[in-house]
C-alpha cells in the first residue's frame, strides 16, 4: 500500500509483475477474458473494448441508463407507499445495475415478460460471484463446482444473445455494444469466431459492469443519507441547472449537461475514495525485486491495496471525513495519479471507468430529485466479498421528494 509502492507495482506491469488472479477466478472467468490476457493480447483486446466507452458511445448509453434508473426508483417509491415497509436496497441496486449492464454491454433488450427469467439470471450470477474466490477443488457441492455450474448457465444465455447478433446485419438498438464490437472485429480479420472466448469476455464485462457499480451506488445512497448537507448541495446544483422541479423530471439527460454537474461528480469521487468497490488487485512477481526495503522473490504473489492507499495518501486531509468539496479544486496530476486509484492504474486500469462514473452520476441525480429516504439500521457494517457491500443489505424507507 502507499503511493510510491503502488506506483512501482502498477507501472511495473510486464516488467516486474504480471496479473495473477487466484486459481478459482482464472478457472471460472476463463483464460479468454481481458483480465487474464497478457502483453500484446491484452493491449489488443483492450483497444477494441475501449471503442465502446468513447464519449460518443456514452452519449448513446445515457438515455438507457436514465430510463432504467427512473423505472427502478418509481418501483421503490410505489413499493414503499403501498406496503409501508422497507426495501433491502443492496439487492435492488444489484438488479438495476445488472439490467443496465445487460443492455449496454451485451445489447440485451429486457421486457416485462422476461422479468422472472431476468431475476433467475441475476441469482445465477450472484451464485457465480459468491464462489469466485474459493478453493480450486472440483468436487460436487464445492465452491468451484457451484461457481462453474452457475457460469455455464450464464454462458448459455450469452450464446443465445450472440446468435441473435450474428443473424442481425445492424444492431437493433442503434448503437454498437461491446459484444457487437468484439464479434465485428473477429469477422473483419477473417478469423473463425471463438464462441468460448466471446462468452468469457461477456461474462467478465457483466461482472465488472454491475457488481462494482452496485457496490458504489449503495455507498452513494448511504453517504447521502448520513450527510444531509451534502444531499442539499447536490439538489442546489440541480436546481441551478434547471434539473430540479416539476418541469424537469421528464427531461432527457445528455453528456453536455451531466458534465456541468461538478459537485455531483465530486460526490461520486468522494464515495469511491472512502469506499472503493474493489479493495485491490492481484499480481505475481516476474523477477526478484525490492519494494520499500523488502525483497519480493520471483514467483511470489503481490496484492496492491486500493483502500489502504487511499487511507494513507498524504494528498487527502481529514481522510475519514466525507467531504466532496475536497475534489472541487483539481489536484496536481502527478500527486493524485497513485493517491486516488478507485479504478486501478497503469496498463490495467478499468476499461469501463467512464461508463461507471456516468451511471453513478445519473443514479445520484435521479435519486436526489425523486426521493427522500431513511436508513432504518443507521450506518451499516461493511463487508467485502469480493466487492464492498452492507452486511444488512441496507433496509431503507423511501418517500417522494416534494422539493
Amino acid at each position: 500500500m502507499g503511493v510510491e509502492n503502488v506506483r512501482q507495482i502498477l507501472l511495473g506491469e510486464h516488467r516486474l509483475v504480471a496479473v495473477h488472479w487466484p486459481a478459482s477466478v482464472r478457472i471460472i472467468l476463463g483464460s479468454g477474458c481481458l483480465s487474464n490476457l497478457h502483453d500484446g493480447q491484452h493491449k489488443h483486446r483492450k483497444k477494441i473494448i475501449m471503442k465502446a466507452f468513447s464519449r460518443e458511445a456514452l452519449e448513446h448509453y445515457t438515455p438507457v441508463i436514465q430510463e432504467e434508473v427512473c423505472a427502478c426508483l418509481k418501483r421503490w417509491l410505489l413499493a414503499s407507499s403501498a406496503s409501508g415497509s422497507c426495501l433491502l436496497v443492496y439487492p435492488e441496486i444489484k438488479r438495476l445495475m445488472f439490467r443496465i449492464a445487460m443492455r449496454i454491454l451485451l445489447g440485451f433488450q429486457p421486457n416485462e415478460e422476461s422479468r422472472e427469467s431476468e431475476q433467475q439470471l441475476v441469482d445465477t450470477f450472484e451464485e457465480m460471484i459468491r464462489n469466485l474466490f474459493s478453493l480450486p477443488i472440483y468436487v460436487p457441492f464445492s465452491g468451484l463446482y457451484k461457481g462453474l455450474k452457475a457460469r455455464n448457465v450464464i454462458h448459455a444465455k450469452i450464446e443465445e444473445i450472440i446468435q441473435v447478433k450474428l443473424a442481425e446485419k445492424e444492431p437493433s438498438n442503434g448503437y454498437k455494444d461491446v459484444l457487437q464490437l468484439l464479434i465485428e472485429h473477429t469477422q473483419s480479420r477473417g478469423e473463425q469466431l471463438n464462441m468460448q472466448e466471446l462468452k468469457e469476455s461477456a461474462t467478465e464485462l457483466l461482472f465488472g459492469g454491475h457488481e462494482t457499480t452496485a457496490s458504489a451506488a449503495t455507498s452513494l445512497l448511504t453517504y447521502l443519507s448520513l450527510h444531509p448537507t451534502v444531499l442539499e448541495k447536490v439538489r442546489k446544483e440541480l436546481r441551478e441547472k434547471g434539473l430540479l422541479g416539476n418541469c424537469s423530471q421528464e427531461k432527457l439527460l445528455g453528456m453536455e449537461i451531466l458534465e456541468q454537474l461538478k459537485y455531483t461528480g465530486c460526490v461520486v469521487k468522494e464515495t469511491i475514495r472512502l469506499s472503493p468497490p474493489v479493495p485491490g488487485g492481484f499480481r505475481v512477481a516476474l523477477k526478484t525485486f525490492e519494494l520499500n526495503g523488502y525483497q519480493i522473490p520471483k514467483g511470489w504473489n503481490v496484492i496492491y491495496s486500493i483502500s489502504d492507499t487511499h487511507n494513507v495518501a498524504e494528498l487527502f486531509t481529514n481522510k475519514e471525513e466525507f467531504n466532496p468539496d475536497r475534489f472541487m479544486a483539481p489536484f496536481p496530476e502527478d500527486a493524485s495519479r497513485f493517491s486516488f486509484i478507485p479504478f486501478g492504474g497503469g496498463l490495467r486500469s478499468c476499461v469501463g471507468k467512464e461508463l461507471a462514473k456516468l451511471i453513478l452520476k445519473i443514479f445520484t441525480l435521479e435519486l436526489a430529485r425523486n426521493c427522500d429516504w431513511q436508513l432504518l439500521n443507521g450506518p451499516p457494517i461493511m463487508k467485502t466479498g469480493p466487492t464492498v457491500y452492507p452486511a444488512d443489505n441496507l433496509p431503507t424507507k423511501f418517500t417522494s421528494f416534494k422539493g
